[in-house]
């Protein structure tokens, strides 16, 4: 007999653990990723706050959920604002976007980021700091115009590179932001502002 409810109550603990777990606010919340206890895998961590979607880093800091695509295991949180008049990014204190390493979550390679407010040593680098950088168009609109001016820079995030943290910090870059999916003439009205992120299935 006790074994029976042993089995049963693993039973039960499985099937409630594959459990897509409920809507927050208008966004569904596709298995694996995780909400509460009662649902999807504690490896795919997100957080309901308030109506609200949200991804949290390695360093603690929370990014708004935009969007969920479960067929291809990916997900886009809101950049980080760039603070008014300062071209600091509102994370700048954690050192920029860092994903935890042990977690199934990376960045994808779609992203094409933008770095502001940078030292002269970024020259030095691969990335695309010229006149024609995606970056100059940014600092035309919005909160990019706290950075106008400054030395900034655009590059695709490739395999190459790690996929698990963006960089922002005093002496290096103070801010960025970054598009998803971005064609190479497509204008600023039509970019899709978003990191987007990717999972490894469970199984």
């Amino acid at each position: 007999m006790v074994h029976v409810i042993v089995v049963l109550f693993i039973l039960v603990t499985q099937v409630s653990a594959y459990r897509p777990c409920p809507k927050c606010g208008k966004i569904k919340v596709p298995y694996p990723l995780r909400t509460d206890e009662n649902c999807g895998d504690p490896r795919y961590r997100i957080y309901c706050n308030n109506g609200a979607l949200e991804f949290m880093s390695a360093s603690g800091f929370y990014y708004k959920i935009l969007s969920i695509n479960p067929k291809a295991n990916k997900l886009i949180i809101k950049p980080p604002l760039i603070q008014e008049n300062t071209c600091y990014s509102s994370d700048l204190d954690q050192g920029g976007l860092m994903l935890d390493e042990n977690l199934p979550f990376n960045i994808s390679t779609r992203n094409t980021v933008m770095l502001f407010n940078c030292s002269d040593n970024i020259l030095l680098s691969p990335l695309n700091c010229s006149s024609s950088s995606f970056c100059r168009e940014f600092e035309e609109v919005g909160e990019g115009c706290g950075c106008k001016g400054t030395l900034c820079c655009h590059f695709l995030k490739d395999s190459s590179m790690t996929s698990h943290r963006i960089r922002a910090r005093l002496g290096g870059c103070t801010a960025y932001t970054c598009v998803v999916d971005k064609k190479p003439d497509e204008p600023l009205e039509s970019w899709n502002f978003g990191i987007e992120l990717q999972w490894l299935p469970p199984f």
